[in-house]
């Protein structure tokens, strides 16, 4: 099995969006008067990758889509690096904090992005080949 890192433009691009959104010195807003709202923010941004990476998976494989690869790209890296992430905030910054319920968020994230690529973009893209090819 070959990797072609070329494959996942977009994907890198939000990998490093959100390198950038884990490390920087956040500033002051309205927003952390809403209960768990970054929670939600970090379901959303680790879902979307999921998607993302799925979507992109799906558009090289030309159909012959498998399953492990397809779980390995997006699901397991995106929460190894959730992971560092988290313990770069903890470790190699002193404006930010490491916490486990991001963590966790972004678990939640990842499995709710890899379950649309599983059962939406998965099939939407086999029925379309099916179609282009009889």
């Amino acid at each position: 099995m070959s990797y072609n890192p070329k494959m996942y433009p977009v994907s890198w691009a939000i990998a490093a969006a959100i390198a950038y959104l884990s490390l920087f010195k956040p500033p002051s807003t309205g927003f952390e008067e809403i209960p768990y709202f970054d929670k939600i923010v970090h379901v959303c941004m680790y879902a979307g990758w999921s998607c993302c990476i799925w979507f992109e998976y799906a558009l090289g494989r030309k159909g012959q889509f498998r399953l492990a690869p397809a779980i390995w790209k997006g699901c397991a890296w995106p929460i190894a690096f959730s992971g560092c992430m988290e313990l770069l905030q903890e470790y190699a910054t002193d404006y930010r904090s490491g916490d486990w319920a991001d963590f966790a968020a972004n678990i939640c994230g990842t499995v709710l992005g890899a379950g649309i690529g599983y059962f939406v973009i998965h099939p939407y893209f086999i029925s379309k080949h099916r179609q282009k090819n009889g």
